[in-house]
């Protein structure tokens, strides 16, 4: 399993520490109001993903997907990112990252699941203790952009209020809590335009109460498909 180094921030100063994570969760349809959810459904579908059967769903993929790289490596030209907060449970505490959820299009189409576990999960170096972030949580935004033939264009945007609240999300999951070593991905928000492959996809959240953003950024080399 994978152990990453993070800098952890506090109202303190933020310090250097290594999380082991032994489970990734990754959880889907989590929007709060149900046309943001149907929105997001529709995109999809029009990609050709099926609708889901409940929501929220909770899919489990491997550990060693989750990676801190500037670079990931997809097979084919059909995947996409997707920016998520992230909750980790580790050294006894909640802490909040930004990370994305790359995924084979091609294969969700197919089965969701498998394309889940098909692609490399991106997660950003700084964490925010949960408790320093839960009281305006809704006031949190997501922001993502992409690297197309067009340029760098804004992908994703929009507050965590339009996504299920974390501690509902995750008594879904887990009724006495995240697990130490635990990383969930706790759901996205519709794109601009169309789902779309990107060459370096980026992402943020953004506390404006507290003045602060934890970036990261990675770029995509798809590798070519035996025929």
């Amino acid at each position: 399993m994978p152990t990453l180094p993070f800098q952890l921030h506090t109202l303190d100063a933020p310090r250097q520490a290594q999380a082991r994570i032994d489970i990734l969760v990754i959880a889907g349809w989590t929007g709060r109001d149900s046309a943001a959810v149907e929105a997001h459904v529709r995109e999809l579908e029009a990609i050709g993903v099926p609708r889901p059967r409940a929501t929220p769903l909770f899919y489990r993929v491997s550990a060693e997907l989750l990676t801190q790289a500037d670079e990931i490596c997809v097979l084919g030209a059909e995947s996409s990112g997707e920016v998520e907060a992230v909750i980790v449970a580790s050294a006894g505490s909640l802490w909040v990252g930004v990370g994305s959820d790359h995924t084979d299009r091609r294969l969700e189409r197919l089965d969701v699941p498998r394309a889940k576990q098909c692609c490399a999960k991106a997660i950003g170096r700084e964490l925010w203790r949960f408790d320093d972030v839960e009281p305006h949580w809704d006031e949190l935004r997501l922001r993502s952009y992409v690297h197309v033939p067009e340029g760098r264009m804004l992908y994703q945007e929009g507050p965590l209020a339009a996504l299920l609240a974390p501690r509902g999300l995750v008594s879904r999951y887990a009724t006495e809590g995240l697990p130490q070593g635990t990383a969930l991905f706790c759901g996205t928000l519709p794109v601009h335009g169309v789902v779309r492959r990107a060459s370096r996809f980026e992402m943020e959240l953004i506390d404006p109460v507290r003045g602060r953003t934890l970036r990261h950024a990675y770029t995509v080399q798809e590798l070519p498909i035996a025929e």
